[in-house]
This record gives structure tokens, sequence and C-alpha cells, in this order.
């Protein structure tokens, strides 16, 4: 008994600590903190425009700066593009997801995500905007398998593969890429979730080819699930999800993770 106190004691003073400065949870349970990481190009690494309401923080959402330390989310969430950072749909995904969880969960999101990188890049290890990219996935993983119980990533990418030359080979990449994610996490069943194109571009042809893949991959996947994106909004680039469409996409990845966890019980 005097350890439960003791252990409640300790969350409560760490959570209770100014928003954005480090949280050190060293005695906080592992099992009590679910950690979800973040995939992809720009549209899971955020372009949309921030509000007030973006950046209130919840002692049950927790993310990393760049230097590996934890503190309360906030967006935004990404921080490998500092000129282009915006709003995601990381701290959307995490609130409306603690509505269908019990209290004593804290949701930990860990960003992945770097604008313009494409499923060759992801699988070739490539150094993209100053990134490694699948070697800081991997760095990733390893810390979150430390902090909590890996229980998902999300992911959204396609836009660089939507061209002639990319699209016959975009099954075979996607396939290799979660297949590798897997094997990261010690988990051959960890659960993806996978974000549609938006409906919106300018080569229509393209990305609904990417899109077309992209379904007939999660029906070939059982741990893989479908976000539908269709009638999500664009920022005015035809490219990026708006502020509405990235909160949009949060709840969705969020409503259909909580649908998964029905369906496995």
């Amino acid at each position: 008994m005097k350890g439960i106190i003791l252990a409640l004691f300790v969350i409560s003073g760490l959570y209770a600590c100014h928003p954005g400065k480090q949280i050190s949870n060293s005695k906080v349970s592992n099992k009590e903190i679910w950690v979800f990481l973040m995939a992809g190009q720009s549209n899971m690494a955020g372009r949309g425009l921030l509000e007030t309401h973006d950046t209130i923080t919840n002692d049950r959402i927790l993310t990393i700066d760049k230097n590996f330390q934890i503190i309360k989310a906030r967006e935004p969430i990404h921080f490998y593009e500092p000129n282009l950072k915006g709003l995601d749909c990381g701290l959307s995904f995490a609130q409306n997801l603690l509505k269908g969880i019990d209290n004593s969960i804290t949701i930990l999101i860990i960003p992945t995500a770097v604008g313009g990188s494409s499923s060759r890049q992801w699988l070739g290890d490539s150094v993209h905007r100053g990134v490694k990219l699948m070697t800081n996935f991997r760095e990733k993983m390893e810390f979150a398998k430390k902090q909590g119980i890996v229980k998902g990533i999300l992911w959204h990418q396609g836009e660089s593969d939507a061209n002639a030359k990319a699209i016959p080979l975009y099954n075979d990449n996607l396939k290799k890429i979660f297949s590798i994610f897997r094997q990261y996490a010690n988990n051959d069943t960890l659960p993806i979730l996978i974000g549609e194109l938006g409906n919106y571009s300018k080569s229509p042809s393209e990305w609904n080819a990417i899109n077309e893949i992209i379904r007939q991959y999660v029906k070939s996947d059982p741990n893989c699930y479908l976000i539908n994106t269709g009638d999500l909004k664009h920022k005015g680039d035809f490219i990026h999800f708006n502020s509405d469409g990235q909160r949009l996409l949060g709840q969705r990845f969020a409503e259909t993770y909580l649908k998964s966890m029905s369906k496995a019980k």
C-alpha cells in the first residue's frame, strides 16, 4: 500500500511541472503509458495553422523534444523542419483517444515524419532534410519501448510516390516498411493506421492510384486500418490538410484505434 501511495505521489509531482519543461518519468509505471509513433511525410508532420487551443497541454498527453526529453504535448509536435512545422494530427489523436480509455493511462506521442519523404527513401534509410529516416525511426522506437507499451503507428505518406515511376512499387514498399517497423517494435501484429491522401490534388489520377494501393494493402494486412480523408480540405496549396482537416484526421485515427481495440477483445 505504501508503494502505491508513493508512486501516485511521484506521478502527480512529475506532471505538475510547467508545460514544455522536461518530465522525468523514470519512476512512472510504463504499463500505464501507451506510446504511438507518427511516421510518413508532411501531412503527418503537419502544415496546418495553429490556434490557441492547439497549444493547451494535458497532463496525460506527452511527447518528446529533439533531445529526447519528455514534455507535455502541445502543437506543433514535430520538430525536424523548424521553418515548415505546423499543426499535425497528434494532439487531436491523443485528446480523442483519452475519451475512450481508462483514466489511469497516459499517452506518449513520438514524432518521426519528415516532409517530402518517399517510400523509397524510407526503405533506403536516406538522409532527407537532415534526418536519416529509418535510423531515426529505429532510435525513436527503441526509446519508446523503454517508456511504455508501444500500441501503434500512425502513418500518412504517399504524395511523393504519386508518379508513374513510383506507383508500381508502392505496395511492395509499404509491405517492407511496415515489416521493418514491426521488427523494430518486436511485435509482428502491431497496429498500423494508414491515412488516405487528400481528395483535392491537381494530379488526381496519381493520388487516386496511391489511395487504391493503400486500400488494397489494408485488406491484405489484418493489423492495418484505413483512415478515410476524402472530405478533408486543403490549406490552399492542394497538398496539405488545413487545420480543421488535421484535427479531424487525428479524431479519425483515434476512433479507428478504439474500434480496433474492441475488435481485438
